[in-house]
C-alpha cells in the first residue's frame, strides 16, 4: 500500500462509538472536551467495520494499556494479535 492511499483513506477511533454505530474520527484537539477524552486507537473506517467487537475492544484495551507520549511520541500497538498455534511438547 503506498503512502497516498495511506492518507486518503478514512481514519476513525475505534475506541469512540456513537450512538448510531459510528465512529469518531481519528485524532484529539487541544480542547479541554477532548483532554478528557481516553487516547485513541485508529484504524481505518474499512478495517474497522471488519473487525469484530472483541476484537475492536482488545485492541483499544492493548492502547490504553501502554504509556502514551513517551518521548513525545504516540505509542503503537498492533491491531491483531498474533495467533500461535502449538501442540504437545515431548520430553
Amino acid at each position: 500500500m503506498g503512502l497516498k492511499k495511506w492518507f486518503e483513506q478514512k481514519w476513525v477511533d475505534i475506541g469512540s462509538k456513537r450512538k448510531d454505530g459510528s465512529y469518531a474520527p481519528c485524532g484529539r484537539s487541544k480542547l479541554a472536551a477532548d483532554r478528557k477524552r481516553k487516547y485513541p486507537k485508529c484504524v481505518p473506517a474499512a478495517k474497522a467495520a471488519r473487525m469484530t467487537e472483541s476484537q475492536r475492544r482488545s485492541a483499544v484495551a492493548r492502547k490504553r494499556a501502554k504509556p502514551q507520549g513517551v518521548g513525545g511520541k504516540p505509542t503503537n500497538v498492533s491491531t491483531f494479535t498474533k495467533k500461535y498455534y502449538g501442540g504437545m511438547i515431548d520430553i
